[in-house]
């Protein structure tokens, strides 16, 4: 992995073309790297997918939810948990997490 020395993003590798010979761009500003000979990778690094942590869970919907009339899209049941979160930007609204409580299906609404 190349990154560029002006600004510090990853570089994008390009393969040789019509006569230009290969080289390394960076996609935010106008560095580019021209390779004279053969680039030889050594060694490719898999990356292994991070398994996902859910925003918010069951426990915390059991110690920090407040009731409230909401409709269970699982079982229909009128009553559930809720809680806010600031997931996004400050300028976008808050995400409601709701917990059913016949069924205790979780979901959210933006």
């Amino acid at each position: 992995m190349e990154f560029c020395p002006t600004c510090g993003n990853m570089l994008q590798y390009e393969l040789p073309h019509m006569g230009r010979s290969s080289r390394f761009y960076c996609r935010t500003c106008p560095y580019v790297c021209h390779l004279e000979s053969k680039v030889k990778i050594k060694r490719r690094q898999h990356l292994v997918k991070k398994e996902i942590e859910p925003v918010f869970n069951k426990e915390d919907m059991k110690v920090g939810g407040s009731e409230t009339d909401a409709t269970c899209p699982s079982c229909s049941h009128g009553r559930a948990l809720f809680s806010q979160v600031q997931i996004r930007s400050a300028d976008e609204p808050a995400t409601t997490f709701y917990q059913c409580l016949k069924c205790e299906k979780m979901w959210r609404e933006d």
